[in-house]
């Protein structure tokens, strides 16, 4: 059985979050924006199994505190676990996201939740501690690579030439997949290979 992919739009400034299920009752949620995403799984009737995280930016993790008190474990990049609740990154907020306990993972790491194995594709260059998630035909990239655009790389612990590596890196897998971005629409990496005018494949 294929995957699904559900889509929550961000309500006012907060990235786009996704839950990923293939059972139709059990789900995982990639980058959890907002505490609605839980309301949106009940609405869906699906069980969140884990949230995985592509970065630590507030915009992204906004909506973990909520899925953590209801014991959802939540996985994030080994070095952004130590920086997202940093005075560096927090300051990037105009509200206070409260600690929450993380799992972490590593580039090159498969975890399997809710019967989906989800390959862990270490991204830094938009923050040092990034990760991009391969689910069999999906690519969820953060803020590392959008339609025919990139992350910025200004905010705290970012680096261009690092993320120049990390999009040739997702150019470099083999296969068109559908990429499910941060922010704004849906895209393919055959797409981005040959129309991202921000960082060419070669």
């Amino acid at each position: 059985m294929p995957l699904t992919v559900h889509k929550i739009y961000p309500s006012g400034f907060a990235s786009n979050s996704y839950i990923v299920t293939k059972d139709g009752r059990s789900a995982v949620v990639v980058d959890c924006a907002q505490e609605r995403v839980w309301d949106k799984c009940a609405e869906l009737g699906l069980i969140p199994e884990a949230v995985l995280l592509t970065h630590g930016h507030y915009d992204h993790i906004g909506g973990c505190m909520r899925f953590s008190k209801c014991g959802v474990p939540i996985y994030v990049g080994e070095e952004e676990a130590e920086n997202m609740f940093s005075p560096e990154f927090t300051s990037l907020s105009w509200y206070r996201i409260e600690k929450f306990p993380v799992n972490t993972v590593r580039g090159g790491q498969t975890l399997t939740l809710a019967g989906i194995d989800f390959k862990v594709i270490s991204t830094p260059g938009h923050t040092s501690g990034g990760v991009c998630y391969l689910a069999e035909d999906n690519l969820f990239t953060g803020d590392t690579l959008f339609f025919e655009s990139v992350g910025r790389c200004d905010l705290p612990t970012g680096s261009y030439p690092r993320l120049v590596t990390s999009v040739k890196k997702l150019y470099a897998l083999p296969g068109g997949y559908k990429v499910y971005c941060g922010h704004e629409e849906d895209t393919t990496l055959e797409h981005e290979r040959t129309f991202n005018a921000f960082i060419r494949e070669n």
